[in-house]
């Protein structure tokens, strides 16, 4: 078991090194007992920015694919200094246990207005964040972006790797001991095609570091065996879910496995791809199914980390979970249940207005035994069936609408680990979708499974 994205390579070099002297590891015991689950943090957009928030957001997750976003979806922490905003946040556990938060000095798309700073937060639990402060990088001429964190044992300091140009897009890299001060920049990886969003795990004698290639968009990984500046060696082929992909987010799971994540922004901004590896040497990358995992909503660019249950709690505790949720298709997993002009159907996601996807899942307005889906971005609108094909309408407050928008939640017809909703006034009829419409039909175990599946849909955040 793993103690984290990085920390579980981190314990074993710290444990083996103190091991020599006689000295106890200063890795927390908590930290060190058990992860048992994630914690996400990240930035959010949307393809027409109507969900763009240039704070600090926070989702966790007990099996590291499915997300709860925290706070709302609301930042939990926001800038005070430099631009104001941050992207790209990279959030790592440190030898102590104890987290430091690390971001991009930009808030929006402005690109062209370069920052010589990082942003850096200290936690001891994610439920709070204390130190804030801007660290300047380096005094060139260009942006610091997209930091990652690694400890180098051989230096017993921390490394932090970003993008920078000094002529050609390259990694720079940084030596620190306390996140305050740093030592001179220094070209840490410099291919012969420029690079961009790099992130590193250390995994036993193995450094690992994948990155976009801008020659031709694709993720790429590299290796060392020290983690020195201009160690690596690219080992992969070129990945790539989307026409456009950056950020790759490499993580050593709880599990002993391996997850890649990708950001793509083409031919829709802020969708994210997911890999899984049993063997990262060997460069065998499996695709993951969307069924499997939900990103946290309008994410982008961030970094997961390993947490304990105590942790989790914590976090949970201190910012509160959505008030909403999202229904996602069973046999179109990237599409989720929403209302448009009105009409019940189910898109793709991203999308704008992206509260449209967003339900209170509330006790049924004609049997509290059910449910009712009320329009988060229209209060007091319910979807509701009239002549077999769901709508979003103002309640009526009668008896045949609080009928029409009453709905039984069953095990799944297709999956019974997801959910499948069965219509009170027409109880031999459930919810399901139909050239993207949503309707109910007369449905049952005995169904085609093409029917069934267009009746499964997942509740989540």
């Amino acid at each position: 078991m793993t103690l984290s994205r990085r920390a579980f390579t981190q314990a074993a070099l710290t444990t083996a090194a103190l091991a020599a002297t006689g000295m106890a590891s200063p890795l927390r015991a908590s930290a060190a007992a058990a992860n048992t689950a994630y914690a996400f943090a990240y930035f959010t957009e949307s393809p027409n920015s109507q969900g763009a928030d240039y704070g600090l957001h926070l989702a966790v997750s007990r099996d590291g694919l499915n997300w709860t976003p925290l706070n709302q979806n609301n930042p939990v922490v926001t800038p005070t200094a430099g631009q104001q905003g941050l992207r790209d946040p990279f959030v790592y556990r440190k030898q102590d246990g104890t987290f430091v938060v690390i971001a991009t000095d930009l808030k929006g798309t402005n690109f062209g207005l370069n920052s010589q700073y990082l942003h850096v937060w200290d936690s001891t639990d994610l439920a709070s964040f204390t130190g804030y402060r801007l660290v300047r990088m380096h005094t060139m001429n260009t942006h610091t972006w997209a930091p990652t964190v690694f400890w180098d044992a051989s230096r017993g300091q921390y490394g932090i790797v970003y993008s920078a140009n000094n002529g050609r897009d390259v990694f720079m890299v940084n030596y620190t001991s306390d996140f305050r001060t740093v030592s001179a920049a220094q070209v840490y990886f410099s291919p012969s095609a420029g690079v961009l969003d790099g992130d590193i795990v250390v995994d036993g004698a193995t450094t690992y570091m994948y990155y976009k290639n801008l020659a031709d968009g694709y993720i790429y990984g590299a290796r060392s065996s020290t983690g020195a500046p201009n160690s690596y060696t690219t080992y992969t082929g070129g990945l790539r879910q989307g026409s456009g992909m950056e950020a790759p987010l490499l993580l050593r799971t709880n599990e002993g496995g391996w997850r890649l994540w990708g950001d793509s922004y083409s031919p829709v901004n802020n969708d994210f791809y997911a890999w899984s590896s049993n063997n990262i040497s060997a460069n065998a990358w499996t695709v993951l199914n969307q069924r499997d995992y939900t990103p946290p909503l309008n994410a982008k660019h961030g970094s997961i980390v390993g947490i304990t249950d105590a942790e989790y709690n914590a976090m949970v505790s201190r910012w509160g979970t959505p008030n909403w949720v999202r229904l996602k298709s069973s046999n179109y997993p990237d599409r989720y249940v929403r209302h448009a002009d009105r009409v019940g159907r189910i898109d793709p996601y991203p999308f704008d207005p992206y509260q449209d996807q967003l339900w209170r899942m509330v006790s049924g307005l004609a049997d509290p035994a059910g449910v009712s889906f009320e329009s988060v971005n229209y209060s007091g609108n319910y979807l509701r069936h009239y002549d077999y094909a769901l709508r979003l309408d103002p309640n009526e407050n009668t008896a045949v609408f609080r009928a029409d928008a009453t709905f039984y939640r069953t095990a799944g017809l297709a999956d019974a680990s997801w959910s499948s909703f069965r219509s009170y006034n027409f109880p031999t009829r459930y919810l399901r979708h139909y050239n993207s419409l949503l309707r109910i039909d007369p449905l049952s175990s005995a169904s085609s499974a093409v029917d069934r599946q267009d009746a499964t849909f997942r509740v989540v955040s």
